[in-house]
């Protein structure tokens, strides 16, 4: 057991040097407004295909993965076969439209659709409070875990990694942000991959232990249904529909993972970047559930490490069984998670508050050197901020806020998505009756979050609730406030899936 030794910090530190260095160097000096929040048209299908899985694939992915299938079974691995709904119906439906409009956000679309700068607005205003959070999130939980792998001071980690993220973010714009996430994509790829193998080839029976486990029980467990009538419980159905539509919400209306479709309208490219992520997300799942059932046979035949919790299980193989080196890549691998993750963070949140938010509200047009200048002091300044978020959270007692905090804000894409459905799914809806069914949605899922009892309704559900909750209530709002003005607008070309 030799931990975390000096040539791993080593590595390390030149990982990160390498991958600023990387970021510095795809910056475009002159970038001008929509370069910088669209890129300038010069960065590869599969390198954004490779951005988008990173961006999904957050820190805690990396740590809880295993260590779900480490303590229980593979009943969450299902959860990544909801790509397989998510997918078909954004590359059928959504992308297309998004492709012909040639959008410049997510919200963007909201204004087209229901011709309401308000709705736009609201729809960015969400996505940014919940990304903020998320940043802060992901920079705080994997630094504690590497600060005491490492003995490195956590404070020390979260600066920089929220310094590195900011200085090419606020340089490079989306261009550097796509070419870094696709090297720290690769590096995920490759490292967890070896681990996996190295993991295999030092367990006593090798793959068939691993195989003899799953098969003996940690697959699935009696009390696991494959399908339950009551669509409200869990199943490996609902987990795989509610996945589902959890992701659609992801690629349809989170702005993050949309701006990777702004680089091009080409949709045979857009297409083939959906496909790709799809791929290697399902296939990296697979490969860590491997890794925590293989963790459970090789920790039945040798003695635990220290740090041995459920979501450290890994990291603490990492740092205690690899060799050395190799632990130095891995690690930088979970960092890799974080920056990918965060760096896509405060690109999107500039692009959004700039051309969502400020572009809309301001009383005279934007130039494009002012659009770049506003979305580099946005990235600077959300940067630091989730810095200094991400540091009191480390350093206080405030778990039970930031639990409660996590919680609401993974209901806001489920509740966003609610709209865009309403809008590409329906010619009748009109703004009156999108922002009912925003708010009608808000209600009752905040309502089923904190006032629910847990047990009685499962989390995969909420994405299927929200959206028809939104049907429900914004179809027969949009007829009754066109009945009660006595006019019928059509929505403009290519805005619904009707044409």
């Amino acid at each position: 057991m030799q931990g975390f030794t000096v040539i791993d910090l080593i590595i390390l530190v030149v990982y990160l040097a390498a991958v600023l260095f990387a970021g510095l160097h795809f910056a475009k000096k002159d970038m001008k407004g929509k370069e910088y929040f669209k890129g300038d048209g010069t960065v590869p299908w599969w390198v954004t295909s490779v951005s988008i899985f990173a961006t999904l694939l957050s820190p805690i992915s990396f740590l809880s993965l295993a260590g779900n299938s480490y303590a229980g079974t593979w009943i969450m691995w299902f959860a990544q076969l909801g790509m397989l709904l998510a997918i078909p119906i954004t590359i059928r439906f959504f992308l297309p439209i998004y492709s012909k409009l040639d959008i410049d956000t997510a919200y963007h679309y909201l204004e087209l659709r229901f011709g309401s700068k308000g709705l736009r607005v609201l729809g960015a205003v969400m996505f940014i409070v919940y990304q903020v959070g998320r940043m802060s999130i992901i920079m705080y939980l994997p630094c504690m875990v590497l600060g005491s792998l490492t003995g490195i001071d956590v404070n020390l980690l979260i600066i920089i990694m929220g310094v590195i993220a900011i200085i090419y973010s606020y340089t490079g714009g989306l261009k550097s942000v796509l070419w870094t996430d696709f090297i720290q994509g690769s590096v995920l790829l490759i490292g967890v991959t070896f681990a996996l193998v190295f993991l295999l080839a030092h367990i006593d029976g090798g793959a068939g232990a691993v195989f003899g486990a799953l098969a003996e029980g940690k697959f699935l467990a009696s009390d696991q249904p494959i399908f339950n009538p009551n669509i409200l419980k869990d199943s490996v159905f609902i987990m795989i529909v509610g996945a589902g539509f959890n992701t659609m919400g992801s690629y349809v209306s989170s702005q993050d993972i949309v701006q990777r479709f702004t680089t091009t309208t080409d949709t045979k490219k857009l297409n083939k970047m959906m496909l790709t992520n799809g791929a290697l997300s399902i296939f990296i799942a697979t490969v860590f559930y491997l890794i925590g059932t293989g963790l459970y046979v090789f920790y039945q035949q040798n003695a635990l490490p220290p740090a041995a919790a459920q979501d450290q299980i890994f990291a603490s193989y990492i740092a205690f069984e690899l060799p050395v080196g190799i632990t130095g890549i891995l690690l930088a691998a979970i960092y890799a998670a974080s920056q990918s993750t965060l760096s896509t963070g405060l690109n999107s949140v500039a692009s959004s508050w700039t051309l969502d938010i400020q572009a809309r509200l301001s009383k005279k047009e934007l130039s494009f050197e002012k659009q770049t200048k506003i979305g580099q002091y946005v990235s600077l300044v959300v940067g630091v901020f989730a810095i200094v978020v991400a540091m009191v959270l480390a350093n206080g007692g405030v778990k039970s806020a930031y639990e409660w905090f996590n919680g609401f804000m993974g209901l806001v894409l489920g509740i966003l998505i609610g709209m865009f459905i309403l809008g590409a799914f329906t010619k009748v809806a009109n703004t009156f009756g999108a922002a009912l069914a925003f708010i009608a949605a808000t209600a009752v899922m905040v309502g089923i979050k904190y006032f629910v009892p847990a047990e009685a309704v499962s989390i995969w559900s909420y994405s299927i609730i929200s959206i028809a909750v939104s049907l429900v209530v914004g179809i027969p709002a949009s007829l009754i406030w066109t009945k009660i003005k006595g006019e019928h607008t059509e929505p403009l070309s290519n805005t619904t899936i009707f044409k």
